[in-house]
Formats: C-alpha cells, sequence, structure tokens
C-alpha cells in the first residue's frame, strides 16, 4: 500500500469527459458535449426442435442490430458541415462515412475507439432559442449505422 492508502499499480476506470470524434475528410476531432447510444444487441429467435422431448424452446441468437448514436455539440460561426451531409441524402442513396470516437487518456492518447461503418446522418436538431436564456446553442445529429467495432488504443 502506498501512504496515502492507495494500492500502488491498481487500476481505475477510465474518465469519460476527454473524447474526440472523427468523421473523417475535413471533419476529423469534432468536438462535442455529448456522445450517447452506442449499443448493439442480438435479436433472440426462438426455436423448438422437432424430436425434443422437452416442452420448450430452445433460444438462439438472430440478427444483431444497432441503435443511432446522438451526439450533441455547440454552434459554431459558419460551420454548416452537418447540414451540407444530411442534404446530400437523396431517395435510397446516401453518403456513408467511417466515424471513430475516441476516448482518451489524460496525455490524448487513445485508449478506447468505437469505430461507426457505414454512418450516416437520419435526424438534425438545431438549437432551441429563448430571448431569456443565457445557455450555448446546441445542434444534435442523429447517426445510423451498420456495424460497431470497438478496440482498445
Amino acid at each position: 500500500m502506498g501512504d496515502d492508502g492507495s494500492k500502488q499499480g491498481a487500476t481505475w476506470p477510465m474518465p469519460k469527459f476527454r473524447f474526440e470524434v472523427d468523421f473523417g475528410t475535413e471533419l476529423t476531432k469534432v468536438p462535442f458535449q455529448e456522445v450517447s447510444g452506442m449499443d448493439v444487441e442480438t435479436q433472440i429467435i426462438e426455436y423448438r426442435k422437432s424430436n425434443s422431448k422437452l416442452f420448450s424452446t430452445q433460444k438462439m441468437p438472430g440478427i444483431t442490430k444497432y441503435g443511432n448514436v446522438t451526439m450533441k455539440r455547440g454552434v459554431f460561426v459558419n460551420d454548416n458541415s452537418f447540414w451540407g451531409w444530411y442534404q446530400e441524402i437523396k431517395m435510397n442513396e446516401v453518403k456513408r462515412r467511417t466515424v471513430l470516437i475516441k476516448l482518451l487518456d489524460e496525455s490524448g492518447n487513445v485508449t478506447m475507439q468505437w469505430t461507426l461503418v457505414n454512418a450516416w446522418p437520419t435526424k438534425i436538431t438545431g438549437t432551441d432559442l429563448k430571448s431569456d436564456g443565457n445557455e450555448v446553442a446546441i445542434d444534435t445529429i442523429e447517426l445510423a449505422y451498420e456495424q460497431l467495432i470497438i478496440s482498445n488504443g
């Protein structure tokens, strides 16, 4: 034990407030206040073998589905990059990107990375405007994606 009562060499959970998002192309290291919704779920297929003596189903993994990721950031002057990406959507046609969400340590090194494969914007919400408010203007973008890859450093 160290002088302060802590165990030397103990591992601690990473703080979640040091992160960056990389959209590739001109959108690298985009500052966001919040990123949420990085989830994956495997649907359950219930199946009963015809020759099973048990009168119950067997559960098997089915199709994997991914939730949409929601990102919130402050509004910046002359920055319409998300609106431009969203306006490229046409019927059955969208510009897909690989989006990297990186969790950083205190030195700025990547400790964990979430890769959103074939991501595209499904929804953009502009800031709400209030004449008596004193908050920062916030834009929200929601991304659909087809695969989530999680890697360490």
